[in-house]
């Protein structure tokens, strides 16, 4: 029985990391499309660019997950059934609920892996990733690597360079600041430098003009300069006191009551906080439930092949509808605090559904050839 539960336990762990590794890859790819105009127009190395769609694999591995391991449990046993491997361990007396062990076994392992991977690796990378992605938003010697285009910089301040050398000078620089539409700058240099100050990033400009139109009769004024510093400190202001998304924050910062709530984005967002942490506590318990829904419905109603497409058809609906379910409370759950428990009731009471189904299912046991060949075809 042990050799018989590792084979099988074998076949659903190398069906399910290879199921999770082509959805994980083909999700990563898409993905990572987003970041491709940082490489393109940003100059962005391909190492930091790998670095940022690493830390978003957390993320899809919560999702990826329990889809995986449904498929590699109707693969296999679908594939036993097609081989009579089931049809045989009937007829040895295994009952479905014994045959159905090693997938179960899987499905708790995975759950514990699941837990791990919502409470601690995805707030951990995804933290990383906005960290990273607010580190490289300030790092303005990779937004000036694009030379011949307007870079919004921030908003109202756009700059061009004509050239850029390989040690970080500028030729060409135009800046033109309309924070204040009423009285619009605009410097040209001939060459500078981006420096780094003590209240920011400034850009250093040699030789080169002020232009400032008067807001009351709209006159010109030309100041022409030798070395003049444009000072870009307001693009530092996202990273002071940063709010940190949902998805950055471990459980103990989604789950508290309103009044320990540290800012006042903390008030207005402490039902979607709330329920990104309940959601955290029951995504995992997905993946005993997919498991279930296939187990019970694969190894349920005969061993007859012409209603094995139906089963897989009814399973691949009941595991979309319990997936949607989900997202649907999560989301809803936000406007009606009340349905928050919901989150936990539905994958438990959908896995005790199916597996009571499976374990009270009274199959007809194969016992001569004719029984056999009825059961095979």
């Amino acid at each position: 029985m042990r050799h018989l539960h590792n084979y099988i336990f074998r076949q659903l762990v190398w069906w399910a990391l290879l199921v999770a590794t082509t959805l994980t890859c083909i999700v990563w790819l898409t993905q990572s499309l987003r970041f491709v105009d940082m490489i393109v127009n940003r100059g962005l190395s391909v190492t930091t660019f790998v670095s940022f769609t690493l830390l978003l694999l957390p993320t899809f591995l919560s999702f990826i997950g329990p889809i995986a391991l449904f498929v590699a449990v109707v693969f296999t046993y679908q594939r036993m059934l097609n081989d009579s491997e089931i049809i045989v361990l009937g007829a040895i007396g295994l009952s479905p609920s014994n045959i159905a062990r090693p997938a179960l076994i899987l499905g708790v392992f995975l759950t514990a892996l699941g837990y791990l991977n919502t409470l601690y690796l995805v707030p951990t990378a995804f933290r990383e990733f906005k960290d990273l992605q607010r580190e490289y938003r300030t790092d303005f010697a990779a937004v000036f690597l694009q030379a011949g285009v307007f870079n919004p910089v921030v908003k109202g301040v756009t700059v061009f360079i004509r050239e850029r050398s390989n040690w970080g000078e500028l030729y060409g620089i135009i800046v033109h600041d309309e924070r204040k539409p009423e009285n619009p700058l605009t410097f040209m240099a001939e060459k500078g430098v981006i420096v780094a100050g003590d209240r920011g990033p400034r850009v250093l400009m040699i030789n080169g003009n002020r232009q400032e139109v008067a807001a009351d009769d709209g006159r010109l004024s030309l100041l022409y300069f030798e070395k003049y510093t444009f000072d870009l400190k307001d693009l530092n202001k996202t990273d002071i006191n940063v709010w940190r998304e949902p998805r950055e924050r471990f459980l103990h910062e989604l789950i508290f009551r309103k009044d320990q709530a540290k800012t006042g984005n903390d008030i207005t967002n402490y039902q979607k906080l709330r329920m990104e942490g309940i959601f955290r506590l029951s995504a995992p318990l997905l993946y005993v439930a997919f498991c279930a829904i296939a187990l019970s419905l694969l190894l349920g109603g005969g061993f007859n092949r012409r209603s094995q497409f139906l089963k897989i058809l009814i399973a691949v609906g009941s595991v979309l509808i319990l997936q949607i379910g989900m997202l649907g409370l999560k989301n809803l759950g936000e406007k009606i605090p009340q349905i928050a428990p919901l989150m936990y009731l539905l994958p438990i009471l959908v896995t005790a559904f199916f597996l009571l189904l499976l374990k009270f299912i009274r199959k007809r046991i194969p016992n001569n050839r004719q029984d056999f060949a009825e059961e095979a075809q």
